[in-house]
């Protein structure tokens, strides 16, 4: 693929850097003697000097359409795997030690209830409790801290850190104890 030219480009935004890049697609058919089925070569070209992105798929790539969402497809990987990441180091996921797997599945159950709770305070509508969790329970000052769009690890320490406060007593618990006559033994 070397000293081909690309087929088409885009502008695709980069997150990490916070600016938008062009990325060049170049794809052509290739086989292995040893397979029986056929393989297509998508390339993404950065430029810049960066190594481009070499996918070898069995999925048919006849237009730029398709070798754009293989790429783009490819690209949403890194979402997964910092998921998986997250689940096994925050959730308890890393050595599970359960042999059946109904018990397995029933872990996997409960970390998938956490993790969708976490991800629901990530809603707009639940800005404001997000903040305040954040702010009282797991304060960062850094910049990158206060810009991250979805800071599950300071929300899982901060909710942590509130439901292992001590409960304090309500006032009408206050005021029923206050009430109570001392039992006199005889």
């Amino acid at each position: 693929m070397r000293g081909k030219r690309s087929m088409d480009h885009r502008w695709v935004w980069d997150a990490v850097h916070q600016r938008s890049i062009k990325l060049g697609l170049v794809y052509r058919r290739v086989w292995d003697p040893t397979l029986k089925h056929r393989l297509w070569l998508v390339v993404c070209r950065r430029g810049d000097g960066h190594d481009p992105w070499y996918l070898l798929t069995t999925e048919t790539v006849t237009n730029t359409e398709e070798g754009w969402r293989l790429v783009m497809a490819y690209a949403r990987r890194w979402q997964i795997e910092q998921c998986w990441r997250y689940n096994k180091s925050e959730l308890a996921m890393e050595s599970p030690r359960l042999w059946h797997w109904e018990q397995r599945e029933k872990l996997l159950l409960m970390v998938t209830l956490v993790y969708a709770f976490l991800l629901s305070l990530l809603a707009e509508h639940w800005e404001s409790v997000r903040i305040w969790l954040l702010r009282h329970f797991c304060h960062r000052t850094g910049k990158r801290s206060r810009q991250t769009v979805a800071p599950l690890y300071r929300l899982r320490n901060a909710l942590s850190r509130l439901w292992c406060l001590p409960m304090q007593p309500t006032t009408s618990e206050v005021w029923a104890a206050t009430q109570a006559q001392p039992q006199n033994s005889g």
